[in-house]
C-alpha cells in the first residue's frame, strides 16, 4: 500500500470514529478534542480525547470507551487489530482544529513553523487571536501573525 493509501485509510478511520463518538461525547456533554489512528511498535491504536468543564475523568472515559467500543464492534470497519485508548488531552495538548485555538485565546502556546519566519521557526507568546487561518502571538508586546497552515506544531505551553 503506498504512503497516500495508507494516509487516506488512516483519516477515514479517524473520521468514522469521528461520527461513531460524537453522540456519546454530546450526550454526557464532554468535548471531542481529538481521534488519532497511529501505529507503534507493532500495534495499531486509536485514540479518543476528550475534556469537559473542569476535566475529565477516569470514570468519565470508561464510560466513552465501553460505548464507543460497542458501536466499533457493531460497524466493524478497521481490519487491523488495535488498542482502543480513551483519554484526557493531557497538559502540553496540541492545538490541531479551530476550536482548539480558540478555546486557548489569552493562553501561552508554543508554534514551529514549517518555514523561518524572522530567521527563526520556533516562536513562544500569548495567543491573542484566531480567525480565518491566522493566529496572532503576543510576543514580547509585539503582536505577530501567523497562517495555521504554515505551523508544523502548536501546543499549550508548559509552565513549571
Amino acid at each position: 500500500m503506498e504512503r497516500n493509501d495508507i494516509l487516506a485509510k488512516h483519516a477515514e478511520i479517524e473520521e468514522r470514529t469521528e461520527a461513531l463518538v460524537l453522540p456519546i461525547i454530546e450526550e454526557h456533554h464532554f468535548e471531542l478534542v481529538d481521534v488519532e489512528y497511529v501505529k507503534e511498535g507493532a500495534d495499531w491504536y486509536l485514540r479518543v480525547y476528550a475534556d469537559k468543564e473542569g476535566g475529565i475523568n477516569i470514570d468519565d472515559c470508561v464510560l466513552i470507551s465501553r460505548a464507543l467500543e460497542a458501536k466499533l464492534d457493531a460497524e466493524n470497519f478497521i481490519e487491523d487489530a488495535y488498542i482502543l485508548e480513551v483519554s484526557s488531552p493531557g497538559l502540553g495538548r496540541p492545538l490541531k482544529k479551530e476550536k482548539d485555538y480558540l478555546r486557548s485565546i489569552g493562553k501561552s502556546i508554543d508554534i514551529k513553523l514549517y518555514q523561518a519566519k524572522e530567521k527563526q521557526k520556533e516562536f513562544t507568546g500569548i495567543l491573542k487571536e484566531y480567525s480565518n487561518g491566522h493566529i496572532i502571538l503576543t510576543i514580547d508586546e509585539e503582536d505577530i501573525t501567523f497562517e495555521t497552515k504554515g505551523i508544523a506544531m502548536a501546543r499549550l505551553s508548559l509552565d513549571f
